[in-house]
């Protein structure tokens, strides 16, 4: 059986770094994968962080720099990058242009860093 979510039920959260649109994730019917929208300001940036499970970001608009274990990785529009599970990264919005990127993995990744637990963040549950 297939399920649809209505515009209308896209969850929407923001963080001091970004906002992240939630298109699919378990809490929202689909079984197992989460797919969202993230919007960065430009000079963004995200915590240092190491997620679980491999997640998939392809730019949508603007650009950015990812940190990824020690290397620098530049995206734009219609790159796509994936990012294996268990590896530290960050995310820098371009500073003029910000970030808009469209990202999938797991429904039940977490997301641990430097003094933080793991936990599964809101858009991705």
């Amino acid at each position: 059986m297939s399920t649809l979510i209505r515009r209308a039920d896209a969850r929407r959260t923001t963080t001091p770094n970004a906002t992240m649109t939630t298109f699919a994730s378990p809490t929202q019917g689909a079984s197992r994968q989460a797919l969202w929208r993230v919007e960065m300001a430009p000079g963004a940036q995200g915590p240092d962080h190491v997620m679980a499970g491999e997640q998939i970001w392809t730019v949508v608009g603007g650009a950015a720099r990812v940190a990824v274990a020690g290397e620098e990785v530049e995206l734009g529009p219609g790159d796509t990058l994936v990012l294996p599970p268990g590896v530290p990264r960050r995310i820098h919005a371009d500073a003029e242009r910000g970030l808009e990127a469209v990202v999938t993995g797991p429904g039940d990744d977490r997301a641990s860093g430097p003094g933080r637990e793991p936990v599964v963040p809101a858009w991705i549950a």
